[in-house]
């Protein structure tokens, strides 16, 4: 590299690392920080999924400066859903306001139909699909997002307007894995988006503006009026993360008997790419069996989200039948010989 690249990329990293200093910055620093240490290697690569909204620029900022004091490697990666007319100019421009400041972001393009109900929940999908990819292919097994306590608390509400369980209100947390080792991590989940916000102002005085955020055709938009309005009538944000909490602990319990029945009445079958339920496998209570089938779809599908919760549901009365004709379900094809039940991928 020449020596003036060099004196401006020092230049460049002086720069942000400067706003450390920042009494109110450091303080979120400090926060990632610990919070990253605990989760991974400080030497683990690690992905970064960008949209140009305040929380991801600010988590842009964060991981820079984390990999400038650690010596270590991280990746960029934006995903273009093209499903806006403005998306591809406004992603482009992020890469561009990005690069000024050392921090390389990679484009990633959906292609293809896009989808006209559902939107928000098939976008994201898609959107992890082709982050979880370009990682994979990078060698890179952890994917930092941009998730604040906001987020939190709106997924709460939303899962339970939608009727979801114990595990559904509780697993919004630090960090997923998926059945193929692939970690994503929310660093930044205890921290307010008014933080976000304002370091995504003072680092790069630029941040996108996604107008759905302000569609009240959308679900989400209409739970974050719901919890401001809530928030009027005295809503108490240390009551309600007790509530999480406790629940989370809960959840915890339940999975020790997920694993449990996993390693004693499951066996997997990697040359036929195959799971091989004993009958004992369906001898655990309801909410023990929904979520070890759930697991073994979604690694056979290889989806990152497995069915909706009914579908399964229904799916396992019918497998405790005596005799049930082959189906499908989430992309993987369901039989029984015996009272054995093999799931294989879908083809």
């Amino acid at each position: 590299m020449k020596k003036k690249s060099l004196v401006a990329k020092k230049i460049i990293h002086n720069y942000l690392l400067k706003h450390l200093n920042n009494n109110r910055v450091k303080k979120v620093f400090n926060g990632y920080k610990n919070q990253l240490d605990e989760l991974i290697n400080k030497k683990t690569s690690i992905g970064v999924a960008i949209s140009g909204g305040p929380d991801s620029m600010a988590l842009a900022f964060l991981t820079k400066c984390y990999c400038l004091k650690n010596n270590s490697n991280s990746k960029f990666f934006l995903v273009d859903h093209k499903m806006r007319k403005e998306s591809s100019k406004e992603a482009k421009n992020v890469k561009k306001i990005l690069n000024k400041f050392d921090i390389n972001c990679k484009i990633l393009k959906w292609k293809g139909s896009k989808p006209v109900s559902n939107i928000q929940g098939i976008a994201r999908n898609k959107r992890y699909e082709l982050l979880k990819n370009s990682c994979k292919k990078l060698n890179i097994n952890h994917l930092l997002v941009g998730h604040h306590i906001d987020d939190l608390y709106e997924n709460f509400f939303i899962r339970l307007l939608r009727g979801s369980g114990l595990k559904g209100l509780s697993s919004f947390g630090e960090m997923i894995r998926d059945e193929d080792n692939f970690y994503i991590l929310r660093p930044l989940i205890k921290f307010q988006k008014k933080e976000l916000i304002y370091i995504s102002k003072l680092v790069f005085k630029f941040s996108v503006s996604d107008p759905s955020n302000e569609n009240f055709i959308f679900l989400r938009t209409r739970i974050r009026k719901l919890i401001n309005e809530l928030r009027k009538e005295g809503l108490d944000n240390k009551k309600l993360n007790l509530t999480i909490k406790n629940l989370k602990i809960a959840n915890e319990s339940i999975n020790y008997y997920v694993k449990r029945n996993f390693k004693l009445n499951t066996k997997l079958n990697e040359n036929k790419n195959m799971f091989i339920l004993s009958n004992n496998f369906f001898k655990q209570s309801d909410e023990v069996i929904f979520r070890s089938m759930s697991a073994v779809l979604k690694k056979i599908s290889g989806k990152y989200y497995s069915p909706r919760g009914k579908s399964i549901y229904d799916s396992i009365l019918r497998m405790k039948l005596k005799n049930f004709k082959k189906f499908t379900l989430g992309g993987c094809f369901v039989e029984k010989v015996s009272e054995t039940v093999f799931i294989t991928r879908e083809k």
